[in-house]
């Protein structure tokens, strides 16, 4: 069975069970929600991922470096959701290995070593400098939220404190 063939079963059983659920016991006062639970149920069903791209074959970073992936061990990639409250910073660091990043929510302004400054807001995408030395700040009111996803390799750090 395919994976696509195994997800529509499982969501045709998962709205059965939503459908059972919601019509099982209901009196004439329950017909609203029993109706409502369906109309989710089937919409459940019927309703294909939407796709956003975000970056596309992107080849350097946000300080026009060619990627390059670390020399070393095995690959290995990790991943955090980082949240900056206003006024937090990320202190002096730079990247070993490629790091993308996906603005969620707020603003984060960062400075890179020789005086840029970029700012990046929600829904940005970018690919961060390796080898540069930088630091994100929060300065705005509001919290900041990043995905961060390191691309890197077994021995190669992929954040180094400076």
């Amino acid at each position: 069975m395919t994976i696509k063939r195994l997800t529509s079963v499982i969501a045709f059983s998962l709205a059965l069970g939503f459908l059972a659920f919601g019509c099982s016991g209901s009196s004439s006062s329950d017909s609203a929600t029993a109706t409502t639970t369906t109309t989710a149920a089937a919409v459940a069903v019927s309703t294909k991922p939407v796709s956003t791209l975000l970056l596309d074959k992107q080849s350097s970073t946000v300080l026009d470096q060619l990627l390059a992936y670390p020399n070393g061990g095995q690959a290995q990639i990790s991943s955090a959701v980082l949240t900056f409250a206003p006024g937090a910073t990320t202190g002096m660091h730079r990247h070993e290995a490629p790091l993308y990043v996906y603005v969620i929510e707020g603003t984060i302004s960062v400075t890179y070593d020789g005086g840029v400054v970029k700012e990046y807001t929600a829904g940005q995408a970018i690919l961060e400098a390796v080898g540069t030395a930088h630091n994100g700040t929060n300065l705005t009111d509001a919290p900041a939220k990043l995905l961060v996803v390191n691309i890197g390799a077994e021995g190669v750090a992929n954040t180094v404190s400076l």
